[in-house]
């Protein structure tokens, strides 16, 4: 039987908490068309794992298939903005099939082993206990802004030999390219400008490290031409990739994460005491607020799923916010529990398309908790209520401001 469930999905109360309203379609109608949005929502545990483990059938390559009608609506002038942005999207490395995905991800895999992310583990940790030596003298900041922001800016600034100085400005472009789910019907201009302004920076640097390279990914994507492996547009696309992952779903985690523990002060004190729960504690966060909420595919054949057939081109989103609160995976799901050991959610996917970067967002969610539950131990939040970016993909806070003694 059909869910009563409210499909508009950038409601008010479902970016506050989009936890009941997955948990609800989980429970009652577990695989869910959504008629406003045109698309499959999936919220099961399994059947999310079915899906990102058949990547033949279940699509990355959502953009090449993408309708001309995206929802929110957005102004008909822009349609052509739309299909520019749609070709950039399409030629990241997350929204390609194989042979391509495999041929880019192969390149950029020696980066992202967890030998060579290791070594990123000390400046990482010497980037955390600086920021909070700069707010010693305060007596309060935003989290989002103060924190979790500068944290991983700087880090893919540096993995990209980028220009300290030019910092502030690629994390404010980088963001911009997170608006395509949001409800502005003028959002795609936005994105465009964005674009536009990081190729223009983006494609100088390219052209040095093909004649200097260095150990930074932008010489590796740069290397990928080189062998003819992918052609300059990708490069740079790829390279606009990077620069939103790095920033916008770490960005997610810390802030997310430090909320929750300052909701749950017994977990905080857990850590506080043991720092070695740093490790579990990642996790749970990770778990529990995941930095993305929902992730798209299309559907390159028919297939059922649960018990409702979805048809060839049909787009399909599986939600990791309610496949990480499946009761049939995971012990009392809705407690926030810092030891929970074993921890298998799905914050990173899986399958071929596991996330890249996943040992650098995990280091920098260990160094960062723990040093915040040890320097900062009387924080706490200056408000319960976080309001959230209005978008149906990500978990962004907006601001999170805090204080201590």
């Amino acid at each position: 039987m059909a869910t009563t469930v409210d499909d508009n999905m950038l409601a008010p109360e479902v970016l506050t908490d989009p936890y009941t309203y997955f948990g609800t379609l989980r429970e009652t109608e577990p695989v869910h068309w959504n008629d406003a949005f045109k698309m499959w929502i999936v919220t099961r545990y399994d059947d999310s794992v079915w899906i990102v483990r058949r990547h033949e059938v279940f699509s990355n390559a959502v953009w090449v298939n993408a309708s001309d009608d995206p929802y929110p609506p957005i102004y008909e002038s822009d349609k052509n903005i739309y299909r520019f942005i749609r070709g950039v999207f399409g030629d990241w490395l997350t929204f390609r099939d194989r042979p391509s995905h495999y041929d880019i991800r192969r390149i950029l895999q020696q980066y992202f082993t967890p030998r060579h992310m290791e070594k990123w583990r000390s400046l990482i940790r010497s980037t955390v206990h600086e920021l909070i030596d700069d707010l010693q003298d305060a007596d309060g900041m935003d989290l989002v802004r103060d924190f979790a922001g500068p944290l991983p800016t700087l880090m893919i600034a540096k993995m990209m030999e980028m220009h300290h100085e030019d910092r502030g400005f690629i994390k404010d472009l980088a963001i911009k390219l997170t608006f395509f789910g949001r409800p502005e019907p003028d959002r795609m201009q936005t994105i465009y400008n964005a674009i536009d302004e990081l190729i223009q920076y983006v494609d100088p640097l390219v052209e040095e490290r093909l004649s200097e390279p260095g150990d930074d990914l932008i010489s590796l994507l740069a290397s990928g031409e080189k062998k003819g492996i992918m052609e300059r547009k990708e490069v740079l696309a790829n390279i606009l990739l990077l620069l939103l992952a790095g920033h916008d779903t770490t960005i997610n985690l810390l802030a997310n994460g430090t909320v929750e523990l300052l909701r749950h002060p017994e977990e905080m004190q857990k850590l506080r005491e043991n720092p070695e729960l740093r490790v579990t504690a990642t996790e749970e966060c990770l778990r529990y607020e995941p930095p993305v909420k929902t992730v798209q595919r299309v559907a390159m054949q028919d297939a059922t799923v649960g018990d409702k057939l979805i048809r060839e081109g049909e787009l399909i989103r599986w939600s990791p916010s309610s496949a990480n609160r499946d009761p049939e995976h995971f012990g009392d799901p809705e407690r926030f529990n810092i030891t929970r050991n074993p921890n298998h959610h799905l914050t990173f996917s899986a399958g071929i398309h596991h996330c890249l970067g996943a040992f650098m967002a995990r280091y920098e969610g260990q160094e960062a908790f723990g040093a915040l539950a040890e320097r900062l131990p009387t924080m706490e939040l200056v408000d319960d209520k976080i309001e959230y970016e209005p978008t149906i993909t990500n978990r962004s806070p907006i601001s999170a401001p805090v204080t201590w003694n």
